[in-house]
């Protein structure tokens, strides 16, 4: 049982990824799309204040790349709730309970942060594994999958996502199949500043199945095997019915507790004289949920509550008992939205999902509920069982990470890695469009001299001011990044001409003949500039930027401040 084990065994451990509160969306974005995870701690004087989901990700709008700028502060959730690592499982368990999260930061005797713990890490250690061995895939499917056309554009479907509170979409385009999108990658996106470019380009193939008629065991053992986060479920006809991941099946295990619960209240007048004990029992395990329950007669109205219950929402017993549910109403949901909920009920017996109630405090707070109608032998319904959690938070589990950053610690544009990453897709999407696609090789002339003369703090101001320069020059689809030293790539994807190439070449040129004022000096450089073109010098990532690197000797050569294509008969106009 968790109880019996220390914090320590369970708890996701190891170095945690962390950032300032300064620290722009994308940059957070990026670290955690190179690590893989799910989360980041927002720290300041390494005290932990709050963090920033891939959940949370979804409400940045895409249409706006410039809120991908915006420090990750303004975004992030606060406050992280902590326990020391030497306490034991059983004790955070009540924790957990009485605190209404889901996580805790877990921190040493230093008051340093070690790892994180959550109710799912407890969830796994309670012994789920026969559970998954019993039940079929179908029973732990919340809902149909929510199925988007790859015509829609990148905001359009995280926008969609964030409305329905779903983790990952399916992305049906007609002439490439179906593929997945989801919330990691929307964090990849974010990281990588990708433009509202349609989903049907950026979905993710193939798209892995499970059949619904498995053992939920199986399909666990499928996400493991390929390293992915979902499986979309198909019936006998091949025809996607739903999408199943890690937290659709530990959320199926709540569906088990419900239906205990449900077996227990059907059977509530036979116990009393079959068997007290049995009861006892059943009511125990209710009483120390760590989820609140609220169970009603047929016309909604409460019936019960357990301790949870007041704990999560401020109401004792004597004040809900006799009402309804209303009672906890945000009004932030429309007609809309219960209607949907009761046709559920009615249809399935079952609706689960996030809703927004209120506090008796006045607070507003996001829940993840499952209702459960509960009928009798005639198959008429007699209560309904309501079992919540309190997601407001929304916390994510920590993996150990080592820190790889995408951008250049100077400058903040992309380094060689990124660049490397978005010239491969570039690549793609030229072949596909039949478009040109330039590299430019870019070398400060007599930059070395400044450092020299003036010193490195000048210098480094000065490779500031050029890429605020160059910047200025390009379009919100092109890339500048540093590969090091004073040497600078341009990236410049979906060219029509090579006219409009060289217009770029003589711009960046002109722009770094204009002196440079840092402080109280003048600083007098120059660019040369090689250019590689695909597909006409190169189709790989390495032979574009070797045949720029190559093209700037070139110019060097022949007096500097000057730019040089690789292959110098490609035709042009002059």
């Amino acid at each position: 049982m968790a109880k019996s084990l220390p914090i320590s065994r369970i708890m996701h451990n190891g170095l945690l990824l962390q950032c300032s509160p300064e620290t722009s969306i994308a940059d957070a974005a990026a670290r955690m799309s190179e690590q893989s995870v799910s989360s980041i701690l927002v720290s300041d004087n390494d005290q932990v204040i709050g963090i920033w989901t891939e959940h949370d990700a979804l409400a940045v709008d895409f249409a706006n790349p410039e809120h991908f700028n915006q420090p990750v502060s303004l975004v992030m959730s606060a406050p992280v709730l902590s326990i020391p690592s030497s306490m034991e499982a059983g004790e955070a368990a009540i924790k957990l309970k009485d605190s209404g999260k889901r996580h805790f930061l877990v921190i040493d005797e230093a008051g340093l942060p070690v790892g994180i713990l959550s109710q799912t890490d407890l969830a796994l250690n309670q012994g789920l594994e026969p559970y998954l061995r019993l039940r079929e895939v179908r029973t732990a499917v919340p809902r149909p999958p929510l199925l988007v056309p790859g015509s829609q554009s990148l905001a359009e479907v995280a926008a969609y996502m964030h409305r329905h509170h779903a983790d990952a979409v399916v992305v049906h385009c007609p002439e490439h199949g179906l593929g997945i999108l989801t919330e990691r990658d929307m964090v990849r996106f974010i990281a990588r500043h990708t433009s509202n470019t349609l989903v049907c380009e950026l979905a993710t193939r193939p798209l892995h199945t499970v059949h619904e008629d498995d053992p939920l065991i199986h399909a666990r053992d499928l996400l493991i095997d390929h390293h992915i986060r979902h499986l979309a479920v198909v019936n006998q006809n091949g025809e996607v019915t739903g999408l199943i991941g890690y937290h659709d099946m530990l959320a199926g295990a709540e569906q088990m507790y419900l239906d205990d619960l449900r077996k227990a209240l059907e059977q509530r007048d036979h116990a009393l004289a079959k068997s007290r004990r049995t009861l006892q029992l059943a009511e125990r395990v209710i009483e120390s949920s760590f989820e609140g329950v609220m169970v009603t007669d047929k016309d909604v109205r409460v019936e019960f509550v357990n301790p949870a219950f007041t704990q999560l929402t401020g109401y004792t017993a004597e004040e809900a008992i006799g009402r309804t549910p209303e009672l906890l109403s945000s009004g932030r949901h429309d007609t809309e939205f219960y209607k949907r909920m009761w046709q559920s009920l009615a249809t399935h017996g079952y609706w689960r999902g996030e809703i927004w109630n209120r506090r008796k405090t006045g607070e507003l707070y996001l829940e993840l509920l499952t209702i459960t109608a509960i009928t009798d032998d005639d198959g008429n319904t007699t209560n309904y069982a309501g079992l919540f959690t309190d997601i407001t938070q929304n916390h994510k589990n920590e993996e150990q990470i080592r820190q790889l950053a995408y951008y250049d610690a100077l400058t903040r544009v992309p380094n060689r890695r990124l660049l490397e990453d978005r010239l491969e897709h570039a690549i793609r999407h030229a072949h596909r469009k039949k478009l040109l696609l330039a590299v430019m090789f870019i070398d400060l002339d007599r930059f070395k001299e400044v450092n020299d003369t003036l010193g490195h703090a000048v210098g480094d101001e000065l490779l500031l001011q050029f890429t605020h320069r160059v910047h200025d020059c390009l379009r919100e689809d092109d890339t500048l990044a540093r590969l090091g030293g004073d040497e600078f790539i341009v990236l410049l994807p979906e060219m029509e001409k090579l006219e409009d190439v060289l217009v770029v070449a003589e711009r960046l040129i002109d722009i770094n003949r204009k002196p440079y004022r840092i402080r109280e000096h003048n600083a007098q450089i120059g660019s040369s500039i090689g250019i590689s073109l695909y597909p006409e010098d190169g189709t790989t990532v390495q032979e574009l930027i070797n045949g720029a690197d190559i093209a700037m000797y070139r110019s060097k050569r022949d007096g500097r401040n000057r730019y040089h294509l690789f292959n110098p008969d490609v035709p042009q106009t002059a």
